[in-house]
């Protein structure tokens, strides 16, 4: 039978941690260093965690104003931003800042506890506009696209984007051209192959002509690649 003097010192043991966790948290819990902006918060754990139940929301927002976020400091000093890229807290089914900041850049026990960001957070509407938070790539293949991103994008990854080009035509050799050589004002729903040097519409025409081709407009029909590979089974519309 374990003597009472084993009890009571264990007893002792665990109240003096308890103890010194409540009276110096940060030495005794603490998973890191805070980032350089919360650095006067760094002895004072309760500002952001309550008691036995972890970081709240709550006290993130006494703070950190869910209508100033991304606009204004806490001081209340204008924040300046691209206006192309307004702030889109604001636009948030819940305030669960947890569920993408942490304070504790680099833990020193644990792995990085930085979360990538949900979409599913945002409201539907503000999901829908890509373009509130994001740019679009400088190549030349985004520029002049009239779709949403959505299109061929999901909220998951930005690659593997689910557009195939060469489902319809291989951009290969003269043909990896910008968009708008083929989609006149950037609207990817119509195309046209006249323009350059070797496909003007006179020409075209006459060439088809002596196949008995009289319709020259939906050239992927017959065409799936410079080489003249055959769309369609290789059937052709007279």
């Amino acid at each position: 039978m374990t003597p009472r003097w084993v009890w009571i010192r264990i007893g002792v043991g665990l109240a003096t941690i308890i103890a010194l966790i409540f009276v110096f948290p940060h030495q005794m819990v603490s998973p890191g260093d805070l980032k350089p902006a919360h650095a006067a918060l760094q002895q004072n754990c309760f500002a952001c965690h309550a008691p036995l139940a972890g970081a709240s929301a709550e006290r993130c927002v006494a703070c950190h104003a869910v209508a100033d976020i991304g606009r204004r400091t806490t001081l209340g000093e204008l924040i300046k931003r691209p206006v192309s890229r307004p702030p889109f807290h604001q636009t948030l089914i819940s305030q669960d800042c947890m569920a993408c900041h942490t304070d504790h850049p680099r833990p020193r026990l644990t792995r990085n506890l930085a979360r990538p960001f949900d979409h599913d957070l945002l409201q539907p509407q503000a999901r829908a506009a890509c373009s509130t938070c994001h740019s679009a790539p400088a190549a030349d293949f985004h520029r002049g696209v009239a779709l949403p991103c959505s299109q061929c994008h999901g909220v998951q990854a930005w690659k593997p984007a689910t557009f195939d080009h060469s489902r319809y035509f291989k951009l290969a050799g003269p043909h990896d051209a910008p968009c708008s050589t083929c989609h006149v004002g950037g609207n990817l729903q119509t195309f046209t192959c006249f323009g350059c040097h070797a496909h003007q519409p006179g020409q075209i025409e006459a060439e088809h002509r002596e196949e008995g081709i009289r319709n020259i407009q939906n050239c992927v029909r017959c065409h799936r690649s410079a080489d003249g590979e055959g769309g369609q089974g290789g059937e052709r519309e007279n």
